[in-house]
């Protein structure tokens, strides 16, 4: 697999990052970087479990739609959405259509909305390894998919009740939050916001 190449401006990134516009402003900006609090976390996870079988590019492009569908993913907000709101999301273009999806992400918010507040940021940053012990991946065959801390993570999300939350999605998660820094060692952005 291919380690860091130039962008555009010359300067070494992620290959995946280089695709599209969208994918790059993502990695430059967000991917990798830590995020914290119950209700921006709860969209992170919330966005991985749909992008679950399709492109991040996908969600990425649809982000703006998720949040005015879902509240901003305001937690409190979510978990009183109803059947009619259910209906509304099902026939709402501008998100993944995916009943299973949609359901969890309801029942998911009903969970969370009774845990006190730093609950979901303390509980999924617990399981974030020490970067002293995970070298700096040089090409993308060097980083996984999984991981034994994402698969506690999930593992401890289920027994929760959080839901379409295997340890793929966590650890996509754990990449796109902060937990792991997975930038390719001479990528530019390697060690951003920490």
């Amino acid at each position: 697999m291919s380690g860091a190449e130039p962008a555009a401006d010359g300067r070494l990134r992620c290959p995946w990052g280089l695709s599209t516009e969208d994918y790059l402003a993502y990695h430059d900006t967000e991917w990798g970087r830590p995020v914290h609090g119950d209700d921006a976390l709860f969209e992170r996870l919330c966005l991985e479990a749909f992008q679950s079988g399709l492109s991040w590019l996908t969600i990425l492009r649809r982000r703006e739609g998720f949040r005015r569908a879902f509240a901003g993913f305001k937690i409190s907000a979510v978990a009183e959405f109803t059947d009619t709101d259910k209906e509304r999301l099902l026939a709402d273009a501008g998100i993944i259509r995916n009943r299973a999806k949609i359901d969890a992400t309801l029942a998911n918010a009903e969970v969370l909305a009774r845990w006190d507040t730093g609950e979901l940021d303390a509980l999924i940053w617990s399981y974030a390894p020490d970067p002293a012990t995970r070298p700096a991946p040089r090409a993308l065959g060097d980083v996984p998919a999984v991981t034994p801390e994402s698969t506690a993570l999930a593992k401890d999300l289920k027994k929760r009740s959080i839901r379409f939350v295997g340890p793929t999605t966590a650890y996509a998660l754990m990449q796109a939050c902060g937990l792991v820094d997975d930038h390719l060692a001479d990528c530019v952005a390697r060690g951003g916001g920490r």
